[in-house]
């Protein structure tokens, strides 16, 4: 038997023909941008979120760099950001003029540690260097701890950001995951759990000035035809992808239920054979929108290499710490500086994952990681 890691083309076949009515659609309609199928869109993903407003945009990076860009901080502001992440996270704040500021993270959850974030925060502050803003990824569409993450910002007045690129559709109790901060931005990367055939995005907020600041921002800084207030970019997203993003839509809250329940099926299979593998720690009160299913192993490399030859693809996200990066080799962090980064980076590895797994190849996955362990 062979397991992929990701099939996409699984979840095609289930869909494929509407996807495609849509798609000519708009070819024939002639309207290929900031579209009816665009603002549909947007609708329909702010009242999921039950947020006030969804704008398209034409990937999740450029979301996160559009919000940074609406808050008109000062140059060289400081922003908190995970070191374990997709270096999307803190590019943007660098793109923006920004200084990131990288904080470690939680060994169970892999998001990032308020304790964390509270010492971060206080360092830089002693130094007058009081962080503007935090960005905080829900990694693996994990939630992080955003509740009491947002509590500490109101505190200290730092603005909140919310990188769901990973997790839209997660929850924590009935409040959606993307909702807690001023602004939130999302990926719909093929391998997202919400996912178009290609790029885009969208950012969520509540705030008026922000939904208008990041709607002028993303028609390079257009306030009316060809004149420009603000240095903007080509951020939009496009109507084919939202006529695509509006067909997965209908179909979203059954795959997130079948995310849910294979990674249940590997929690339930895998428990147990600690100390050798650890799995996610996932309060009672989160729901995760499964992005990815993660475990951490001291023989990570070696399990790896087993699973290849059993012909069952895994991933590593991420093998490099960002705050050991070179391109971010000015700031000053060195190896040992954030240690649950680093362990994070040499024991992570993601297993085959999404909607359309058959319970046969799932098994096939449990059965020889166990072979693997009792080997001995």
């Amino acid at each position: 038997m062979e397991v992929p890691f990701l099939d996409l083309k699984r979840g095609y076949a289930k869909y494929g023909q509407e996807i495609e009515n849509e798609v000519v659609n708009v070819l024939r309609s002639g309207v290929y941008l900031n579209g009816p199928y665009t603002k549909e869109l947007e609708r329909r993903l702010a009242s999921f979120l039950d947020i006030f407003y969804g704008i398209g945009v034409s990937s999740g990076t450029e979301g996160l760099y559009l919000i940074l860009k609406a808050l008109d901080l000062p140059r060289g502001s400081y922003v908190l950001v995970p070191a374990f992440t997709f270096i999307a996270t803190s590019e943007v704040v660098v793109r923006a003029g920004f200084i990131p500021f990288f904080v470690d993270v939680e060994e169970r959850t892999y998001n990032v540690s308020l304790e964390k974030l509270k010492e971060a925060y206080a360092f830089l502050t002693k130094r007058g260097k009081k962080p503007s803003a935090v960005i905080v990824v829900s990694l693996y569409g994990i939630p992080a701890d955003l509740e009491r993450i947002e509590e500490f910002c109101q505190e200290n007045g730092i603005i909140l950001i919310e990188d769901i690129c990973q997790a839209f559709g997660a929850k924590i109790l009935d409040r959606a995951v993307g909702t807690f901060g001023l602004a939130s931005a999302t990926s719909f990367y093929p391998t997202k759990p919400l996912a178009t055939f290609g790029d885009a995005g969208m950012v969520f907020t509540s705030d008026e000035e922000i939904e208008k600041r990041v709607r002028i921002l993303k028609e390079h800084g257009q306030t009316r035809p060809y004149f420009y207030e603000y240095h903007g970019i080509n951020g939009r997203i496009d109507e084919i992808h939202s006529a695509i993003l509006l067909v997965k839509f209908k179909y979203f809250k059954q795959e997130l239920e079948l995310r849910r329940n294979l990674a249940s099926y590997y929690i339930e299979r895998l428990k147990g054979l600690e100390p050798n593998l650890f799995l996610p720690e996932i309060p009672k009160t989160y729901f995760p929108s499964w992005a990815l299913f993660t475990i951490t192993t001291p023989y990570r490399d070696q399990l790896q290499a087993f699973l290849k030859e059993k012909k069952i693809y895994t991933r590593i996200y991420y093998e490099h710490p960002l705050h050991l990066q070179p391109v971010y080799q000015e700031l000053g962090f060195k190896d040992g500086m954030l240690p649950v980064t680093e362990k994070l980076s040499k024991q992570v590895l993601s297993l085959p994952f999404f909607p359309y797994l058959t319970r046969e190849e799932l098994e096939y996955v449990v059965h020889s990681i166990k072979e693997f362990f009792q080997r001995g």
